[in-house]
């Protein structure tokens, strides 16, 4: 079984949308490694642990930051590596069982799909299991997407080299493998991902950085718009639009994890007349992966000591 949580939104019309920064206060979300806006229940966020403590959503509300409904996924086999949660077009979630801290020796990895319950309370819901595996072999993930248009699902590789972006089927088979091919190259080690709500960007993040892409259709390569300002964090591990797309919601790992809102400038944003269309909090004066060109120099810096403090073991154990 897997067990789901969520995170509820504020009473507010200020934050009605959960558009504040919060706490994940549950003492049970340590390894907060997916972020999900609720399109069904407004400031609700979807999130989850990874491989460690089992396979769970929880719904957190981002005005106090509690957990205001668990649900368990029934229907599965025993998920391995859990590392991401989208929100679909039909309305459904959709859970990426997708992660290798093997190093890609698992031939499958699996994603799960359930509907979001029209009422926030702990409950079990029956769930489809995807078997998939890539065109060029097995490997580590933690992104996975869900076109908000056309109901396609994108997995976004982990490598700290850089990885690849693949394309699913454009129907799943819950009954057959579902092959996944390369669609593009990423130069980020990717932690998460998301799509704006109107489809037309896509955002991956890592831990000191990220891009925002213009998304051109299925099966093309999305067009680099420039990086990412992505908060200097932890452990930087989750992201996900607000409903409106106007922000992008950042998450990290740890007890009592801060998520961290970021306008987004130019199209669908808060931004002047000036900033750059289409942008996903990026700044696109600077067209390479990392941080805001002001923040960069210290970023690296303070990168730098955070691996000395954690290790890079600790941070690539459970890809």
């Amino acid at each position: 079984m897997l067990v789901l949580a969520v995170v509820a939104g504020s009473a507010a019309p200020a934050a009605a949308d959960g558009h504040e920064g919060f706490t994940v206060e549950d003492p049970r979300i340590v390894e907060s490694s997916g972020l999900a806006a609720s399109r069904a229940h407004p400031g609700v966020y979807w999130t989850h642990n990874d491989q460690d403590k089992g396979a769970y959503l929880y719904a957190v509300d981002s005005r106090t930051g509690r957990t205001v409904a668990t649900v368990t996924m029934s229907g599965i086999g025993a998920p391995r590596d859990v590392e991401a949660v989208s929100v679909g077009a039909d309305g459904n979630l959709y859970v990426g069982d997708i992660g290798d801290n093997l190093g890609g020796t698992w031939s499958n990895v699996w994603i799960y799909k359930l509907p979001e319950p029209k009422t926030l309370k702990d409950q079990t819901v029956r769930a489809t299991q995807y078997v998939v595996e890539y065109e060029d072999g097995a490997r580590d993930a933690e992104a996975l997407m869900v076109h908000p248009k056309t109901g396609r699902i994108y997995i976004a590789d982990k490598k700290e080299e850089g990885g690849s972006l693949y394309e699913g089927p454009a129907e799943m088979s819950a009954s057959g493998t579902n092959v996944f091919k390369k669609i593009a190259a990423t130069d980020l080690w990717v932690t998460d991902g998301a799509f704006s709500p109107d489809g037309e960007q896509l955002a991956l993040r890592g831990y000191f950085g990220g891009t925002s892409y213009a998304w051109k259709g299925a099966g093309k390569q999305p067009e680099r718009e420039g990086r990412l300002s992505v908060p200097f964090q932890r452990q930087g591990e989750s992201v996900t639009y607000t409903t409106d797309g106007t922000s992008l919601m950042y998450g990290t790992e740890g007890a009592r994890s801060q998520v961290t809102p970021v306008e987004v400038r130019g199209k669908g944003g808060g931004g002047g007349s000036g900033a750059p269309s289409g942008g996903g909090g990026s700044d696109s004066s600077a067209k390479s992966g990392g941080l805001d060109g002001g923040l960069k120099t210290g970023a690296v810096v303070a990168g730098a000591v955070l691996l000395a403090f954690f290790g890079l073991r600790r941070l690539t154990r459970r890809r």
